[in-house]
């Protein structure tokens, strides 16, 4: 299959799991993670409709990026980003997936004034993976949006990898709610939860995903 092909089959995924949670199509961003994938790729992603790309490191980004020129596309995001290549990603994608400390969200509210951010959320209790845990989160939050210069528009996770999409829902279920608590204390409104990808996107939007990143199943196995 074509990577128009994969495009149309998710999106009529997508269209379906929207549906059956009660919720409109367009509740739901698809990221379609272009890590490790070609240029040619991506033209062809865009082509086929694909709005919103996600990328895992700065440089690769900054190249693709400058290879796509003026291509009409939402960047984003969604590695874990060190501080010393902010400049790399501030001003330049619509949303940091991962923000985990203030002087990562003051360096890049320095760079760009108001770039969106997301605080991740370490469910599964991963030493591999970067993130709060559930019980810092509160806390973090707090502190990142005291950062005047960047605006904290929600959470993100990964639950563990698992060969059963179900055993991600308690995963995406907790963050849901760990979301409305933040929401409630910070008493301002936190509308992006980012959750979901390729394997179980699907159980994500039934729990209330507004960012689903999806690579595999658009682009196929990377080189």
């Amino acid at each position: 299959m074509t990577i128009a092909d994969n495009w149309r089959a998710i999106e009529a995924r997508v269209a379906a799991a929207c549906e059956r949670a009660g919720r409109p199509r367009d509740a739901v961003t698809v990221v379609a993670v272009s890590k490790h994938h070609t240029v040619d790729a991506i033209r062809e992603a865009l082509a086929a409709g694909v709005t919103d790309l996600g990328e895992n490191y700065a440089q690769e980004l900054a190249s693709k990026q400058a290879e796509l020129g003026g291509a009409a596309v939402r960047w984003h995001f969604i590695g874990r980003l060190q501080r010393n290549k902010a400049k790399l990603v501030a001003g330049k994608v619509a949303c940091v997936h991962a923000v985990d400390s203030v002087e990562l969200a003051e360096e890049l509210g320095k760079r760009a004034p108001g770039q969106s951010i997301l605080l991740p959320v370490n469910l599964g209790g991963e030493t591999s993976k970067g993130g709060v845990t559930p019980e810092a989160a509160p806390d973090v939050a707090r502190a990142l949006a005291g950062v005047a210069s960047v605006a904290l528009d929600g959470v993100m996770t990964m639950p563990p990898p698992t060969d059963d999409a179900e055993a991600s829902r308690p995963y995406f279920e907790a963050l849901r709610a760990l979301r409305d608590r933040l929401q409630d204390d910070l008493g301002c409104a936190l509308p992006v939860l980012s959750m979901g990808m390729s394997d179980d996107f699907e159980i994500a939007i039934a729990c209330g995903a507004s960012h689903v990143r999806i690579g595999t199943a658009i682009f196929g196995q990377r080189a």
